[in-house]
């Protein structure tokens, strides 16, 4: 029987197992940041104590060196951060009030990392528990998904706690479900506070789900993941459906010289389809952004300005925060929306690379471990499912729903120091 063994894993097992009821008290976007930093303390303890600290939270190595890179990008998105903030006149409470953002947003990138790569934590423990949350998801869903059709209402309360200050009340509100305003047709968002964000939830838990174990907890992982996907009707959960489960599993064949063989043939023969193929791609890209042409439009619109103003006004540090849009994005924040033009707009080009750089170094070696051994499928799965985000969301104010994907990538980081320390 899979059970957590030390105090980590019991916080950690304890947090993602409560996830509905935290949720249902609007406590979540509190949990998540609060867990970031008593896991990343108890790591630096463990480092710092060594041999001293009791058995159980005994550092289990050293820090790999991608974690070090992605606790030196958030170190300096930090940086990035204040000198946006000087530059640009800010004032001390401005400063102060981003950096507690910088610490409940970007900085559990670095803390879960950390934590997961240091602390006693095994794989095992996280995937059970996210099987027991999606669980509980699949337990509440015939309530969810019946709710618009009995006559409930879409909001139940916006918890209390929204006082200790947050990026909007939506992380504070339990909704039971909401209604698209393009076709006012319900959609569901689950534990998240939108509903893209709960298709991408769902898109890890399939992940997760398909390192289970257990076939029963593996089948209630799976039904509960792919259930998050289609009831939040997001175009980006499809996709990620298919690219964050099947493309890591093809890694080996990049290593199978008849692989190679097969590459070479479809190669010559898209010098004949080629034309053909990319009409087909055009076609399928447009019918894809019509499915939900107005928020296509508003973020495409989101995009340019940012990326204007931040070529035309703030090219090293950007502008310290988002900025209030026109009407013209429906009010939309500039900076919103987008992870990459967000970090241009807001920390710009240091921000911008802060990010990036530990990012793609992380997916290449997330990629060549997939393409080795199976270990590294559910990690690179993840970094998929971050860089799909990205593109669609800002990822540092989502992150305290990300920490077990998050906490994964730090255990794999460990795994792979671990194998080699051995090989040597």
């Amino acid at each position: 029987m899979i059970a957590p063994q030390n105090l980590v894993e019991v916080l950690i097992w304890k947090t993602l197992v409560w996830t509905w009821p935290l949720y249902a008290v609007g406590a979540l976007y509190i949990v998540g940041p609060v867990l970031a930093w008593i896991l990343g303390g108890l790591a630096v303890l463990s480092l710092y104590l060594g041999p001293a600290i009791r058995d159980d939270l005994r550092a289990t190595g050293v820090i790999p060196p991608i974690v070090w890179g992605w606790i030196a990008g958030m170190a300096v998105m930090l940086v990035a951060l204040w000198v946006g903030h000087i530059d640009w006149g800010l004032g001390v409470a401005k400063t102060i009030k981003s950096s507690i953002g910088w610490a409940k947003g970007w900085a559990l990138i670095a803390l879960f990392l950390l934590a997961g790569a240091v602390l006693p934590i095994r794989r095992e423990v996280i995937v059970r528990a996210q099987s027991k949350l999606a669980l509980c998801t699949l337990v509440l869903a015939p309530l969810l998904l019946a709710a618009p059709y009995v006559g409930l209402p879409e909001k139940i309360f916006t918890s209390p706690l929204k006082a200790v200050g947050g990026p909007g009340p939506e992380y504070f509100t339990v909704f039971l479900f909401t209604y698209d305003p393009a076709s006012w047709a319900p959609r569901w968002q689950f534990y998240a506070p939108w509903s893209p964000f709960a298709a991408l939830l769902g898109v890890t838990t399939v992940l997760f789900a398909l390192e289970e174990t257990d076939k029963r907890w593996r089948a209630a992982a799976l039904g509960a993941g792919v259930l998050m996907i289609l009831a939040s009707k997001s175009r980006m959960g499809l996709v990620g459906l298919v690219a964050c489960t099947i493309g890591p599993r093809l890694m080996p064949l990049v290593l199978k010289s008849w692989a190679w063989l097969v590459l070479s043939c479809v190669t010559a023969s898209l010098s004949v389809l080629g034309v053909w193929l990319m009409h087909s791609l055009g076609a399928g890209i447009e019918a894809f952004k019509s499915a939900r042409a107005d928020s296509t439009r508003v973020r495409a619109t989101l995009q340019r300005i940012a990326h204007e103003r931040w070529q035309e006004e703030a090219v090293w540090f950007g502008h310290g925060t988002v900025q209030p849009g026109p009407h013209l994005v429906e009010y939309m924040p500039i900076g919103s929306h987008h992870t990459w033009f967000g970090l241009l707009f807001v920390k710009g080009l240091t921000g911008f690379l802060a990010f990036g750089i530990p990012l793609v170094w992380h997916m290449a070696i997330c990629l060549v471990d997939a393409a080795r051994y199976p270990r590294g499928y559910l990690p690179l799965g993840i970094i998929l499912v971050f860089v799909l985000l990205s593109f669609g969301e800002n990822i540092e104010i989502e992150t305290y729903l990300l920490w077990p994907a998050l906490l994964m990538l730090g255990v794999h980081a460990r795994e792979m120091a671990q194998k080699v320390a051995h090989t040597h």
